[in-house]
């Protein structure tokens, strides 16, 4: 992302999410808490308006920014983005993982709990180089060939680690807050657009996406074949910045 962002002169701000890294926890915290915590951020660093980029988990919370403050966001783009999971008809599209964690919550939300503590120390660890082919093995092929890639590695793993290092329970909130309902109405926002979605995705299926930019009243679709949700981000991020810095 910075080379890109370097090459097409974009300056990119990546505030962590609370209870993620060094951020504060706030246990309580909901999808529509993060707006007023983005406006005070941009207002200290002077920035009146400015676009979005959210990849995966993060998508939705741009998609909560537009929403709540379309006077200062001026596009965003949802890479790969995880959809309302609480507005699911059925959960066919998601990786199996996420289905079990689903189910899991809220039935069993302190056995949850106690299971992202318990992975906790394992997944804060830094995978040795000669164990990573191991781990490419449980990647489909085409975003198995780009995390081969040290930096793009690096850049992926690197930032979950730092993330589970830090605190199970900031990323626990942060999972109820994708099972949860979001607050706000996807046909409500007025901002444009990009949304970007691999057809190997198998996170999110990528008719999960097209459904999703569907009922956005404006949304470009980029439905790319043969990417999955890693590989689509790290291949096309330049033409992904310079479509939403065009937006």
């Amino acid at each position: 992302t910075d080379a890109a962002a370097r090459e097409l002169e974009v300056r990119i701000i990546s505030p962590d999410r609370p209870g993620i890294r060094n951020s504060t926890l706030h246990p309580e915290r909901r999808l529509l808490d993060w707006p007023p915590l983005l406006a005070e951020l941009a207002d200290k660093l002077e920035i009146a308006e400015f676009r979005m980029l959210g990849i995966s988990g993060g998508a939705p919370y741009t998609f909560a920014a537009a929403w709540a403050m379309p006077e200062r966001v001026r596009a965003i783009a949802a890479v790969s983005s995880a959809p309302p999971l609480a507005e699911l008809p059925d959960r066919d599209g998601l990786l199996t993982l996420y289905r079990w964690l689903l189910f899991f919550y809220p039935r069993h939300r302190e056995l949850l709990r106690f299971g992202f503590h318990a992975a906790r120390p394992f997944l804060s660890l830094k995978v040795p180089i000669r164990l990573r082919p191991l781990l490419l093995k449980l990647l489909q092929p085409c975003d198995a060939n780009v995390m081969r890639d040290i930096a793009a590695f690096e850049a992926c793993f690197e930032s979950q680690r730092q993330a589970w290092r830090a605190s199970a329970d900031g990323l626990m909130v942060d999972a109820e807050i994708y099972a949860q309902p979001w607050g706000f109405s996807l046909e409500e926002i007025k901002v444009p657009v990009r949304l970007w979605h691999g057809k190997k995705d198998r996170s999110f299926h990528w008719q999960l996406a097209q459904s999703l930019g569907e009922r956005l009243p404006s949304c470009a679709r980029h439905l790319v074949d043969g990417e999955g949700h890693y590989s689509l981000p790290i291949r096309h991020m330049n033409a992904i910045l310079a479509d939403l810095k065009s937006a």
